[in-house]
């Protein structure tokens, strides 16, 4: 990352270079098709990567279908559901190792829509991750039932005062990242899955000093097929996060005995 400065003190950022967009899925036959179709009308130069858990529905197969058609699609073939965390860990690494600019995160159902990610984007140009949120001002969610909105921003409200994150909305899974800054979040201590994996790596992005923007979108509930929300998701994200807040503060408590 460049530490060159532009007056005034901001840091200088270079161009973005190629942006791979990475749609982590399991059983989103139905989805993939118009959501590649979506990704590649908005933004045209950006390629994509489907990282399919080895789909019972064929999911994988499908995109297979579209990666023979579009040489900006790709396919990655996992060998089971492992969970959002180490779709998109292993979805990083391929883009790395292939040169990627940038990083995206969007899922398969539609709720992320491809239309704002040219927001995301542009506000990319001077920033390490910009993050796409529901709770900032102009950000909002569409035919979510109550409790669910209930549930996510209370997950976020907690996660950023008990971590004590500058972020509105913690949880949030429309992401784009400088791949150059992803590098520094020592990934591969990551273990966390599903709805924690996004609270675990935007703490990481704020521990490593990242220049983190949000930008409003709207989030559309999926039409076809089932979320993969469930109990022991959101149960993985509250002890961790609990732990993660204990620890850090108990951290800073023993840090500050032992300066005095």
């Amino acid at each position: 990352m460049s530490d060159e400065l532009e007056p005034g003190g901001r840091r200088r950022y270079g161009p973005l270079g190629t942006v791979l967009v990475i749609i982590p899925t399991y059983n989103e036959a139905d989805n993939i098709g118009p959501i590649v179709g979506r990704v590649r009308a908005a933004v045209p130069e950006a390629h994509i990567l489907v990282a399919d858990d080895n789909s019972p529905d064929g999911t994988g197969k499908y995109a297979d279908e579209l990666a023979v058609e579009d040489e900006q699609v790709h396919v990655l073939h996992r060998p089971g559901k492992e969970g959002l965390g180490a779709a998109y860990l292993a979805g990083f690494r391929w883009g790395i190792e292939r040169g990627y600019g940038v990083l995206v995160e969007m899922d398969a159902d539609g709720s992320h829509q491809p239309e704002e990610l040219p927001r995301l984007l542009t506000a990319l140009g001077g920033a390490d991750l910009v993050l796409g949120s529901r709770w900032m001002p102009g950000g909002r969610v569409v035919n979510w039932p109550k409790y669910r909105e209930l549930v996510s921003r209370g997950g976020s409200t907690y996660s950023r005062l008990l971590l004590g994150m500058p972020i509105r909305d913690v949880t949030g899974g429309y992401r784009a990242f400088r791949t150059e800054a992803l590098e520094r979040l020592a990934m591969e201590e990551v273990a966390s899955q599903g709805y924690c994996f996004q609270v675990d790596l935007a703490w990481r992005a704020v521990k490593a000093g990242l220049h983190v923007v949000e930008v409003p979108i709207t989030f559309v509930d999926r039409e076809v097929g089932d979320s993969k929300m469930s109990r022991d998701i959101f149960a993985e994200a509250l002890w961790r996060v609990t732990a993660w807040g204990v620890g850090s503060r108990v951290s800073r408590a023993v840090g500050r005995k032992g300066r005095g």
